[in-house]
């Protein structure tokens, strides 16, 4: 993504994991910090991830298996762009209006604003891991036989190669609006979710009555601390396609994160707590999503082939 401009102001101390998360429902799984931490981990130890490089590859694999394993039907939707060959990936389960939930797989493949190291790639602990986690606890996590609309897990290739060799920025999400078969009711994204210091403003291009409930959500859920409802930042990310095309889109994003497009990017910056809090806020999203549309007969495809 490419941001605005303004220093972090200040750090802010972080509660309790145990203060700040909220009671499991009885008999039911819920959205736990430690799972997502350790699809963190697993990520970062496939080393970077840019578009052709082996862990590239791999990452692919590991959301594979992960969704297929947890009941999700998978698609991969290949794409060329701007000398790059990407390639998007998407998992849909449930029936009925769809809702599209969001973060870019890719990790960057030169740390530009590295003062030390600018040729190097960045391990993307939470600038590409951190959202992937989230979804992968999702994945695990929603009850699919229950859910009141068919939410895809996207899973967007090429967001973050944009400025080097002159290509632009968020190159599979920008294809994947350009083919969808179907319009989504909403498009959450999340990037850039893991940090242990963590300041959730609201992006200012997000459509403000979304970004306004899942804030609001995050608020009574006991996040209130860390979901700040104030504008800050105005981002070129994953979400931005969804709302040119006047799908109502929210970015979750901490930008204030010094180790952007560093090799500090690293996983001692994450923390469970922080993904547990974006994936609970997620997870009380869907869960309050209305019954709007009567289900289709059949399963409609997340894309149409170019």
């Amino acid at each position: 993504m490419l941001r605005g401009s303004s220093p972090r102001l200040g750090l802010m101390i972080l509660l309790l994991i145990g203060a700040c998360r909220p009671s499991a429902p009885a008999g039911g799984r819920t959205f736990d910090g430690r799972e997502a931490f350790r699809h963190v981990q697993a990520q970062l130890a496939l080393g970077p991830r840019y578009p052709g490089s082996p862990g590239w590859e791999a990452v692919q694999r590991y959301i594979e298996e992960h969704v297929t394993r947890e009941g999700w039907a998978f698609e991969v939707q290949p794409f060329a762009a701007a000398g790059l060959s990407g390639r998007n990936l998407i998992a849909r389960a449930g029936r009925g209006p769809a809702l599209v939930i969001g973060a870019h797989y890719d990790t960057r493949r030169r740390a530009d604003r590295d003062p030390e190291r600018p040729d190097d790639p960045v391990p993307g602990a939470n600038d590409g891991a951190s959202g992937v986690a989230v979804l992968l606890e999702l994945a695990r996590v929603l009850d699919r036989p229950r859910l009141r609309q068919e939410v895809w897990l996207v899973f967007f290739d090429a967001e973050d190669q944009g400025g080097l060799e002159g290509r632009p920025w968020i190159l599979g999400s920008t294809h994947f609006v350009a083919t969808m078969a179907v319009t989504p009711t909403a498009m959450i994204l999340v990037d850039m979710v893991g940090d242990a210091d963590p300041q959730f403003y609201y992006e200012q291009h997000s459509d403000p009555a979304l970004r306004a409930q899942l804030w609001r959500i995050a608020a009574e859920l006991g996040y209130g601390a860390w979901f700040i409802p104030k504008p800050r930042w105005a981002l070129i990310d994953d979400h931005l396609p969804f709302l040119q095309r006047g799908i109502p889109a929210a970015a979750i994003i901490d930008f204030d994160y010094p180790a952007w497009h560093t090799t500090a990017d690293t996983l001692d910056r994450i923390s469970p707590a922080t993904l547990e809090a974006v994936g609970r806020v997620i997870e009380r999203f869907v869960e309050r999503e209305p019954d709007e549309l009567e289900a289709p007969e059949t399963s409609t495809p997340a894309f149409r082939e170019p």
